[in-house]
This record gives structure tokens, C-alpha cells and sequence, in this order.
């Protein structure tokens, strides 16, 4: 049976998809080509794999078990702010991963504002590198999104039922037992595998924080062995590995979260009688009140350590800014050019292989592709020429998953109401791609263009790979300047760093919905 005939042709989507595919299966298998056969873990690895697994795990029990209590607090409270809170939940996804270090180190380090609290009353400073300091940032990137994800199992209980728990005098304990209990057992299992996989590939914050041998996971023991010992074949042998433990953590993340929910209700606005007494409204504000000081003394840290540090800034970090920018630039073209396509052609029904290779992107992290690229382009070119492009096409990659979800719901709508119409009035190929499908794609690729030139603006992962010392991005340039014990021009540069990323991010996004707000 022939195919139903479609305003534009799905060629390009599925050109892009196997760009998309063949750059990371390429890598990997290149990855896995290098790494030697029968060369097995040293003491080393094994330690770096103990300690992989041990932070993610207690970040993600942490993560998860302190949302629980905020999600809950947020799902039974209606308060001035609520809404500004919950947008807050959103910027941790967003933020530079160094800039949020930066801030917590202000807040939480030796020489912080907790520890200098403390040292009035004569006790010890606080100590933030090593586990407890890499569990502590994870949490602050994490707890954001698994309240928004816990969040949405409280929200999803039927109004409904909690009118009949309140017709039937039922209390706290029996509302939490037969509403709250089952739906956590249902939201909770995933919240913790998807916690668990983002913390497995945190290079970052290991780089930073981790404080020494016995606290370095595997992308950062990958890391090591790639600059300090160009031991190609022991990193393409831990980047194995990294790849096997994210790949099964996305997939048990993805079968435990496909669960049924917990019913349809009559959409009525839902209120909450069991939170009504006062020891309910003074444990939910406390959590609220926890939550919010806990996301926003980092941000403010960086703010006001950067102002004074901002008169310290030469002219190598500006470089690093203009550097940042084009990285940022070039890598939101390029995914713009690969998701706008593949988004299409998800949306005509040519979808299952399209949107395998567009999830490719989660199984791997950026440095084990940057691996993978060095070990292919290491025979034929310099890779150190080539770090700016490179950096921004697995930037790109890596965003592109969260960009089709972004884009493909609307692709649908878009084509399924305009499509015929268009072929009707033989408005095909270009002119219906300019003239109906773009326009009306417009918001939802402003926010995609805004989130992919924000992430890209903040990464420290594939750069600190190929870069040499005379080139540099922002976020190393802040990581360079605090290896040199440069504080307060790292909190500057820390502090230009998050004008551009939240400043692209806004501005990229607010163009793509003026029309709608003309």
C-alpha cells in the first residue's frame, strides 16, 4: 500500500538521523576497536568504578528522598511565589555546571559563608571536596528534577479522591497510605534510575570537586589517562565501560517509568484538607523555605563574588567569552539543522528509527564521543586544531534529544492540521516549509535554539579534551583561573559566564514567541 503523499519529503530528516547515528555509533565503535582485549581493570579503575557507583547512588537516594518531601509540600500549598519557585526548579537544568560549583564552594567551602558562620563559634570550617562535596552538587542539580518529576505524580492523583478522602473524615495517615503511598511507588523508582544515570557521567563536577584518587569516577579516571598519560587505550577501555553502565541505567531508567498512571479525574482545581492543620503548613513551609535558600544562596554567591571580581577580568577571559559564544552559535545552527528535519519527519509518521537516533545522544556521554572523535581523527588531522568544531557538534548531539521533544509534538499538530490543506492547494516542499511550517514552529525552536546555546555555553566536558593552552571556552577559563587559586577573577569570569548562558537562553526564546505576544 503506497504512502499517503506528504507536504515535504522526509529525505532530509532521515539524511540527519543517520548523521546522528553514524557520528555516535561511529565513535563508539572506534572506542571499543581501541580498547585492548585482554587488558583488565588495574586498582585504580576499580576504584574509580566503586566511587562512580557509590556517589551516584547516594545522590540519587538523596536527590529523590529529599523531593519527595518538597513536591509534596509544593503539591499541598497555593502561595505568592509558588510559580516563580517552580520556574526555579528549571534553572539548575540550564545553569553552567562550573558556575553552580563556583557558588557552592561561596557557600559551602573552607572559606565560605557557612564556614566562617561556624569558625565565630569557634568550630571547624566546613570541607567540601572530596564525596560529600561531588554528592552535595549533584543534589543541588538534581533535587530540582526530581520534584519536578514527583511533582507531576502528586498532581496527576484525581481531585476527586481527595474529596472523597475528606467526605469519608479520612486523616493524614489514611490519605497518605491510599493516595500518596502507591503513586510514589509508582514515580519514585524512576526518578531514582533517572537521577542515577545523569550523576554516572558527571564530569564536571568530579573534575572540580573531587578532591583526589579515592574520589575519581570513571569519566574523570577517563580524562586522566586521555591528557596526562595519552593512554588511548585505557581511556577507550573505561569509556567502555561508562558506556555500559549509562546504557543500562537509561534503560532501566526508560522501563520504570513506563507505568501506568493512577486514573482520569474531572480536571477540578485540587485542594488539599489533609494540609490544612498547623503542624502540616509549618512542615511544608519548612521544605519550601529549604528549598528555595538552597537554590538561591549559590546563584546570589555568584552574583555578588563576581561584581567585585569583575574589575580583575584580562583580556584572555574576554577571548574565552567571544570563544564561548561562537562555540554556542555555531553548535545551535548545527542543531537546529539536524532536529528541525528529523522533527518533520517524526511528525509525517517516519518515526521509529528517527527517534532511536535521536535518543543515541543519552546512552553516551560527551566525553566518551569526544574519545571516540579523537581516536578517529587523531591518524589524519590534529585534533587539537579542530577542538572549537568538534566541541560544538557533540554539544549539539548531546542536545538534540531534548530538542525533539521539544519540537516533535508540535511538528504533529502542525502537520496534521495544515498538511492536507497544503497538498490542496499544492503548497508542497519549500513553499509549505516556509510559508505554514516554520512560522508556526517558531516558539518551539526559539526554545530549543535558547536551551541548546545555553548548555553549549556552559559545557566542560569534550573541550577540556581537545583544547591546548592557548585556546579556551569560558567554563575552562573559570576552571583554569580557579586552578590557579585566582578566586575572585573566577567568580567574575563565573559571573560573565552566567549573563551569556541565561542571557542567550532568554533572549533566544523570547524571539522565537514575540509574534505570539504582539
Amino acid at each position: 500500500m503506497a504512502r499517503r503523499a506528504q507536504p515535504i519529503s522526509a529525505f532530509p530528516g532521515a539524511g540527519a538521523a543517520l548523521i546522528v547515528a553514524a557520528l555516535i555509533l561511529g565513535t563508539l565503535l572506534a572506542v571499543a576497536l581501541r580498547a585492548e582485549a585482554g587488558r583488565g581493570f588495574g586498582a585504580s579503575d576499580w576504584a574509580a568504578l566503586r566511587f562512580t557507583l557509590t556517589q551516584a547512588t547516594l545522590s540519587a537516594v538523596l536527590s529523590v528522598g529529599l523531593a519527595i518531601g518538597l513536591s509534596r509540600a509544593l503539591a499541598r500549598r497555593r502561595f505568592w511565589g509558588r510559580s516563580a519557585l517552580i520556574a526555579l526548579l528549571g534553572a539548575p537544568f540550564i545553569l553552567p555546571v562550573i558556575v553552580a560549583i563556583l557558588g557552592l564552594l561561596t557557600v559551602f567551602g573552607r572559606a565560605g559563608w557557612i564556614s566562617q558562620i561556624l569558625m565565630i563559634f569557634g568550630l571547624d570550617p566546613l570541607q567540601i571536596y572530596g564525596l560529600h562535596g561531588v554528592v552535595l552538587a549533584h543534589v543541588f542539580f538534581n533535587l530540582p528534577l526530581a520534584t519536578r518529576l514527583i511533582l507531576q505524580g502528586w498532581q496527576e492523583i484525581p481531585a476527586e479522591r481527595f474529596r472523597l478522602a475528606a467526605q469519608v473524615n479520612a486523616g493524614p495517615g489514611a490519605i497518605w497510605q491510599l493516595l500518596e503511598a502507591p503513586m510514589l511507588r509508582r514515580v519514585v523508582p524512576g526518578a531514582l534510575a533517572v537521577v542515577f544515570a545523569i550523576c554516572l557521567s558527571s564530569f564536571a563536577v568530579a573534575l572540580t570537586l573531587g578532591g583526589g584518587p579515592r574520589a575519581t569516577t570513571l569519566e574523570l579516571a577517563i580524562y586522566q589517562a586521555f591528557r596526562f598519560d595519552f593512554d588511548l587505550g585505557r581511556a577507550a577501555l573505561l569509556s567502555a565501560v561508562q558506556l555500559g553502565l549509562t546504557g543500562i541505567a537509561g534503560f532501566v531508567a526508560l522501563r520504570v517509568s513506563d507505568k501506568d498512571g493512577v486514573g482520569a479525574g474531572l480536571d477540578r482545581v485540587l485542594r488539599r484538607w489533609d494540609g490544612e492543620t498547623p503542624l502540616a503548613r509549618c512542615i511544608d513551609l519548612a521544605w519550601i523555605g529549604f528549598a528555595a535558600l538552597f537554590l538561591i544562596l549559590p546563584l546570589s554567591a555568584v552574583v555578588v563574588s563576581g561584581l567585585s571580581g569583575l574589575v580583575l577580568l584580562g583580556a584572555s577571559v574576554w577571548v574565552a567569552a567571544l570563544t564561548s559564544v561562537l562555540v554556542a552559535g555555531l553548535s545551535t545552527v548545527l542543531l537546529l539543522s539536524l532536529a528541525l528535519p528529523m522533527a518533520a519527519a517524526v511528525a509525517m509518521g517516519r518515526s521509529t528509527l528517527i527517534e532511536v537516533a535521536g535518543i543515541l545522544g543519552l546512552a553516551a556521554s560527551p566525553l566518551v564521543i569526544g574519545t571516540g572523535l579523537f581516536i578517529v581523527i587523531y591518524p589524519v588531522a590534529d585534533p587539537f586544531e579542530l577542538a572549537l568544531p568538534v566541541t560544538a557538534l557533540v554539544n549539539a548531539v548531546m542536545a538534540l534529544p531534548f530538542a525533539l521533544r521539544i519540537l516533535v509534538p508540535r511538528a504533529r499538530e502542525v502537520m496534521l492540521r495544515y498538511g492536507r490543506l497544503s497538498l490542496s492547494l499544492d503548497m508542497a516542499g519549500t513553499p509549505f516549509l516556509w510559508r505554514v511550517f516554520l512560522p508556526r514552529m517558531r516558539a518551539q525552536i526559539g526554545f530549543a535554539a535558547g536551551l541548546a546555546a545555553a548548555l553549549s555555553m556552559g559545557d566542560l566536558g569534550v573541550i577540556t579534551l581537545f583544547a591546548d593552552p592557548e585556546v579556551a571556552t569560558l567554563p575552562l577559563q573559570v576552571y583554569r583561573l580557579m586552578g590557579a587559586y585566582q578566586m575572585e577573577a573566577a567568580a567574575g569570569a563565573a559571573l560573565v559566564l552566567l549573563i551569556l548562558s541565561m542571557g542567550a537562553f532568554w533572549i533566544l526564546d523570547r524571539g522565537g514567541r514575540w509574534h505570539a505576544e504582539a
